[in-house]
């Protein structure tokens, strides 16, 4: 849809979305602004009106800002949060229409076209608007004009409505900024004496085309709706539900399991529509008596492979209760992955998954935390080597890089009665009286400075592979800086 004659915009900027959003969860008395870190420095993000009074402006570093207004109260920003209550105010705003987009990262946009009638009128509509908007706790300039760029125009530099079809009454004080221009273009046009909307207007065309190309004389022209500009409203998010209703009561496990089993053909179908997989599903049975019986199952890995999914609700489904009988039966992916097509071929396996459902078999019955793996940590300290990881929600990776073997059993060092630089030719370690038969070494290895360790605050240690004539094969290290000698680990 383009602009035309009849055509009517309205733009919302929220002028201080994340403050806004920040103190409706928790209000604070005095100023307040949210910090980003930018360029290795905590920088005001957004600001609330208390502190833009005490003189503080976005972008200002946060130790002067400190400096200004000692008062100052700050939180640290979360701009993905801020994209999605914007994106949830973009859904409350189609409550006016059905055609409604984001505008930046801090607007709406909006064309009420034949729906301003609804409301008694354009001048009923946006009163409406503030209103709620200001009992939500959030500030809020509109504009509405024929044009999406005079309606935002109008919001940024001069909140206020055209009349139809009279867009540059309303434009030709504005200053040259409201074309949505970037900063250069501005700059220069401002040092030519071109600094409001109007004046821009009655320029000649031709020579500001030669010196600052095709964009400021195309963002005017659709200002003035001589070019069309597109208003691309959102899709709403794919809901990823299947309800069965049934005629007659079920309560058998085998009906259930078959119901079960065509809600998920259902709902595997729409996954693979938008190439995505299921992670948590949620299986309601409701009763009769209006009762309702919950199956929940989290799985290994995003699937959407009906075949390979019905067998793990099994268990759930045995211990549900189905009273006087199942009359509605709903299935929902909570939580959903994306899962792009796989290229087959006669080299790949169909059963490289098994892994994968064996995981979340028994994750149903112990807890899908509680299956874990290890991985390997970019480390040459041996205990930080490798770390803990649920085996659902991290991938093998490759072998460990070490330039000398490892123990397959490692243990808190063991002290030894020994002294010397070399291993002991003989030595007790754990009521075993052992004789070294074949050593290799030293390897010494440093710690790691940059992080605390109290364990390895002795400094270097010097390790050594020791086979003994009684078949043990250990791991010793020796500390020079506090001479002594311990067993830390095992060889197969």
């Amino acid at each position: 849809m383009f602009d035309g004659i009849g055509r009517r915009v309205v733009s919302i900027w929220f002028p201080r979305l994340a403050s806004d959003r920040a103190l409706r969860a928790r209000p604070v008395d005095g100023p307040f602004a949210l910090t980003l870190k930018q360029a290795n420095a905590d920088r005001l993000y957004c600001l609330d009106t208390g502190a833009e009074r005490a003189g503080l402006h976005r972008g200002m570093a946060y130790a002067d800002a400190r400096a200004f207004c000692p008062d100052l109260q700050t939180r640290p920003a979360d701009p993905a949060g801020d994209a999605r209550f914007l994106r949830m105010l973009r859904r409350w705003a189609t409550r006016y229409c059905p055609w409604v987009g984001l505008e930046g990262r801090d607007g709406l946009v909006l064309d009420i076209t034949g729906a301003a009638h609804l409301f008694g009128g354009e001048a009923m509509l946006l009163s409406d608007m503030r209103q709620r908007l200001a009992r939500a706790g959030l500030a809020a300039r509109i504009g509405l004009a024929d044009t999406r760029g005079a309606a935002w125009a109008l919001a940024h530099h001069g909140e206020g409505c055209a009349d139809p079809g009279q867009p540059l009454a309303a434009l030709d004080h504005l200053p040259v900024a409201a074309l949505r221009l970037g900063e250069d273009t501005v700059t220069g046009l401002t040092r030519l004496g071109l600094r409001k909307i109007g004046e821009l207007e009655r320029t000649a065309r031709a020579p500001l085309t030669r010196r600052f190309g095709p964009e400021p004389l195309l963002r005017l022209d659709q200002a003035m709706g001589r070019q069309p500009e597109q208003i691309s409203p959102l899709a709403e998010p794919p809901h990823y539900g299947v309800r069965l209703t049934l005629p007659d009561p079920i309560g058998l496990f085998d009906d259930v399991m078959a119901g079960t089993g065509r809600l998920l053909d259902q709902l595997c179908a729409r996954l693979k529509t938008q190439e995505a997989g299921a992670r948590s599903l949620c299986l309601t049975l409701r009763r009769v008596d209006q009762e309702a019986q919950t199956v929940e199952l989290r799985l290994a890995r995003p699937l959407r492979d009906a075949a390979r999914i019905l067998p793990l609700f099994e268990r759930g489904v045995r211990e549900v209760d189905a009273g006087y009988g199942i009359d509605q039966m709903r299935l929902e992916a909570t939580r959903v992955e994306p899962l792009p097509v796989r290229q087959l071929s006669h080299v790949s396996s169909g059963r490289a998954d098994r892994l994968d459902d064996l995981i979340s078999r028994i994750g149903t019955r112990i807890g899908l935390e509680n299956i874990q793996r290890f991985l390997p940590v970019d480390s040459h300290i041996p205990e930080r080597g490798f770390t803990i990881a649920a085996a659902a929600w991290s991938e093998p990776e490759g072998s460990w890089a070490s330039p000398r073997p490892r123990p397959i059993l490692l243990f808190p060092p063991e002290p030894l009665a020994a002294t010397g630089p070399r291993p002991p030719e003989r030595f007790r370690w754990r009521r075993m009286s052992l004789s070294t038969a074949r050593v290799t070494g030293p390897e010494r290895i440093a710690p790691e400075w940059w992080l605390p360790d109290e364990n390895w605050r002795s400094g270097v240690r010097d390790y050594w592979h020791v086979e003994t004539r009684q078949g043990r094969r250990l791991w010793l290290f020796h500390t020079p800086q506090n001479p002594g000698w311990f067993v830390q680990g095992e060889f197969a």
